[in-house]
């Protein structure tokens, strides 16, 4: 595949009627083919990618003792560090794959103090407490701020892909204005040791959300999108480019008029095992957690029905998230 298909977002939200139309048409056609594109004239500065980027990587490499300060406090709550070999993302889509050879840090939304919103029993655990680690003073601010544009980098999207189903670009307001995404730096350290047969930085599976935002970093063993011949093809996009993938709630929703690939991080050639580690930030957005998914009008062609019935979209992720935990110790 190499380089994904590209949409210049700018031109959608600052153009012409014309020009956002032209937009909207072939957002509608890639995501309806692959499911992946490359997102150009974003406006997300390079300063505040770059300061999150070199922070996360520092803690990555830090002491492990820092790390453990702030590990994930159960395994369907996405807050703080998860270990190497603590998930297996491809049991998700129903495959018995080793742990996957990564480690992550995740963020998400803060609760509003006194908004009973925040706490309700249906709010689960998407409103929990962030884990913030100690030593770097630069490094909550440096994440946050990074929450910030990717947040509003999503409701721009969001409303591109309003149009692009031939919707009213606000749409999808109400449905995100409380979003419950997450916030996940992706380390993928070298592998000094062969991994385990079938074993991947990232097993084979697909997104649980409306949409992901990812920023990958340029080492050798990366990101792979399955064609729809079955084949993993490499995916690529220009150093200012974000790559965005749909997710299985904008398929539910879209009743797989977009469609949500299979898609997996595979480890680095045998001889650049050494010096290959890679650092993946990915924003994964959901919606609001009782946010009902259901086919949109638009999507539904005169004779057919529903694939799939509505869904709270904060049901649907807890399911999903509690799925992909492993217990380390468990796999010998």
């Amino acid at each position: 595949m190499g380089v994904v298909p590209t949409i210049n977002l700018d031109r959608f939200l600052h153009g012409s009627s014309a020009d956002k139309n032209a937009v909207a048409a072939e957002t509608d056609q890639i995501c309806s083919e692959i499911g992946f594109l490359s997102v150009v004239g974003h406006g997300v500065p390079d300063a505040v990618t770059h300061d999150i980027y070199d922070r996360s990587k520092r803690f990555f490499r830090g002491p492990t003792d820092a790390k453990i300060a702030v590990v994930q406090p159960k395994s369907d709550i996405i807050r703080g560090y998860i270990g190497l070999g603590k998930s297996a993302l491809g049991t998700t889509i129903g495959h018995d794959t080793p742990p996957d050879l990564k480690e992550t840090f995740s963020v998400g939304p803060e609760a509003v103090d006194g908004n009973p919103y925040f706490s309700s029993p249906d709010s689960r655990s998407h409103f929990a407490a962030n884990l913030w680690p100690v030593g770097d003073p630069g490094f909550k601010a440096a994440w946050l701020a990074y929450w910030y544009v990717m947040t509003n980098l999503s409701e721009n999207l969001m409303q591109l892909f309003a149009r692009a189903l031939g919707l009213n670009a606000d749409h999808f307001g109400t449905h995100i204005d409380r979003h419950i995404s997450v916030l996940s730096a992706m380390y993928y350290p070298d592998q000094p040791k062969p991994p385990k047969p079938g074993q991947l930085r990232a097993g084979a599976h697909t997104d649980f959300g409306t949409m992901t935002i990812l920023k990958p970093d340029s080492a050798p063993g990366g990101l792979q999108v399955m064609t729809k011949d079955g084949a993993f093809e490499p995916v690529r996009a220009t150093p200012d480019a974000f790559v965005v993938n749909i997710g299985d709630m904008m398929a539910r929703w879209t009743n797989d008029r977009w469609v949500s690939t299979t898609h997996r991080v595979v480890n680095p050639p045998l001889d650049q095992k050494l010096g290959a580690e890679r650092l993946s930030l990915g924003f994964f957005h959901q919606p609001n957690y009782d946010a009902v998914v259901k086919c949109l009008p638009s999507c539904m062609e005169f004779g057919q029905s529903a694939k799939y019935p509505p869904v709270a979209a904060g049901d649907h992720l807890y399911a999903q998230f509690s799925s992909q935990a492993r217990d380390a110790e468990s796999e010998g």
